[in-house]
């Protein structure tokens, strides 16, 4: 899935492209990321390839709750 969408139109030409977008995953996996740096201690403990695994685990984790159906108990 793709976040962001849109159609953009050339300002000559008037011809219109549909543009996917970034990645849901890699948005959510930026939104991470932030809450991360957030954190201090994140930044002196880990290295970045931790902390870039831990925001996609955190991403893929936030794809996988977009499937629950959130009525059920």
């Amino acid at each position: 899935m793709k976040a962001y969408p849109f159609i953009h139109k050339h300002p000559t030409t008037g011809n219109t492209k549909l543009e996917e977008g970034m990645d849901l995953r890699d948005y959510f996996a930026g939104l991470a990321l932030q809450g991360l740096f957030a954190h201090k201690p994140w930044q002196v403990i880990y290295s970045p390839k931790e902390i870039s695994k831990e925001a996609y685990d955190m991403a893929d984790a936030m794809l996988k709750a977009r499937e629950v159906k959130h009525d059920q108990p």
